[in-house]
């Protein structure tokens, strides 16, 4: 994509710290990092959300996100994954990718979510229409 920042670092048109790549997936340092070593894995090709990823694409994402996971679990055994899905979730970048970042305890990184309690009702309904959603 001509606009995508992303695109352009897959492309060496924009320069960046590369930790990790192979013929689908690139892995580079955040330039705006939670912490120490935080990481972005995506990739090559071109997709905004995880779901228009085609199964061999996500399956190698996969595999380098557990790769770069492995190397970044040597700097901090604790660290999370996020990846958001449209600007509603928090993406800011229009193209698949995965934050890797180190954690501990006084690091300061504070993820703040609002939990919701559904009636056992409610979890029924809402498992039988993921279900359905997934035989279409």
């Amino acid at each position: 994509m001509q606009d995508c920042i992303f695109c352009k670092i897959v492309a060496r048109k924009i320069p960046a710290h590369v930790v990790y790549e192979d013929l689908s997936t690139l892995a580079f340092l955040d330039i705006a990092p939670a912490s120490e070593g935080h990481c972005l894995v995506i990739p090559k090709k071109h997709y905004a959300k995880l779901h228009e990823m085609s199964s061999k694409d996500a399956a190698s994402l996969g595999s380098s996100l557990a790769k770069v996971a492995a190397a970044i679990s040597k700097l901090s055994p604790n660290y999370n994954l996020l990846q958001n899905n449209g600007e509603a979730a928090g993406q800011v970048v229009n193209h698949v990718h995965f934050h890797i970042t180190p954690r501990s305890q006084q690091d300061g990184i504070f993820f703040k979510t609002s939990r919701k309690q559904l009636s056992e009702a409610e979890m029924q309904g809402l498992t039988k229409k993921i279900k359905t959603l997934l035989k279409h």
